[in-house]
């Protein structure tokens, strides 16, 4: 059994601030222990299951959150950026049986603490196939085309409920109670790793890789704050404007789709302005 873990940073436990999680900021290198010890206790939690190998993909920011030294010695870390699939890669090598996404939130637009989709401000909603998506939602799809399932899943309360609609037999582990984008009550890390670890060890029993999912085609719309940033976005080819403030595009495949995506946000971002946005 092998169990990949998809770690982003804003659904840790006790992150509630943007300087939580942005790196080099002033709380970053002590939220990054926090990260670490959600991660750490999936991975043992998934070993107590009966996983034989556990790979870690960092999926936030630069991609380079977690602190290594403190991870458990049997598993692995995938870390930095530029990789095909992003907060999934890994994914695609075909030997993965379960996927767990540690430290997840909700899109951008909904209610929870620090919620967006890829861009921390810029984005104020995407939707997929005309339902609300946000990075959960969009990366569930793209790893059952391989054949893999979500098995678990941490994050805010909101982030739970929000699993229940991509991934409704996922375990799931609430380490903090959303107040507002930015406030919430928080567990203390003894109390989350604790949870986490009971949650990973029941969820590998869902570690089972099933038929490939070919769901396409996938449209998705995205809103931006901006007018300009859409005029950006429809720079990418196969993306049009689709409002002032939006632009679509259709892809066959969510692995199409989510190389897509991105590449609208690394163009956004470049487009945003310092102080108009």
């Amino acid at each position: 059994m092998k169990i990949l873990i998809s770690a982003d940073m804003e659904g840790a436990t006790g992150v509630t601030w943007p300087e939580d999680v942005l790196p080099g900021a002033s709380q970053w290198e002590r939220c990054r222990g926090l990260l670490t010890s959600d991660v750490n206790a999936a991975v043992l939690g998934f070993y107590d299951g009966g996983a034989d190998q556990v790979l870690i993909n960092e999926a936030h920011a630069t991609m380079r959150n977690l602190l290594l030294e403190r991870l458990d010695a049997r598993a692995e870390l995938l870390t930095g950026r530029h990789k095909n699939l992003s907060m999934v890669e890994g994914v695609q090598r075909g030997d993965i049986d379960g996927i767990a996404f540690v430290g997840y939130h909700t899109g951008a637009g909904a209610e929870g603490v620090l919620a967006h989709t890829y861009l921390a401000n810029s984005i104020t909603g995407v939707w997929l196939n005309g339902l609300p998506a946000g990075e959960g939602t969009l990366n569930a799809h793209v790893v059952a085309e391989y054949g893999v399932p979500v098995i678990l899943v941490t994050g805010d309360d909101l982030t739970c409920v929000d699993a229940a609609g991509y991934a409704p037999d996922a375990i799931t582990v609430a380490v903090k109670d959303h107040v507002s984008r930015y406030a919430a009550v928080c567990r203390t890390p003894a109390r989350t790793a604790a949870d986490i670890r009971a949650a990973a060890a029941e969820a590998a029993r869902l570690a089972v890789r099933h038929e490939p999912v070919r769901g396409g085609p996938f449209t998705v719309e995205v809103e931006f704050d901006a007018e300009h940033l859409s005029l950006a976005a429809a720079v990418v080819p196969g993306v049009e404007r689709s409002g002032e403030r939006r632009v679509a595009y259709t892809s066959g495949t969510m692995y199409e789709g989510i190389r897509t995506f991105k590449t609208v946000t690394t163009v956004v971002s470049a487009a945003v302005e310092e102080q108009y946005g």
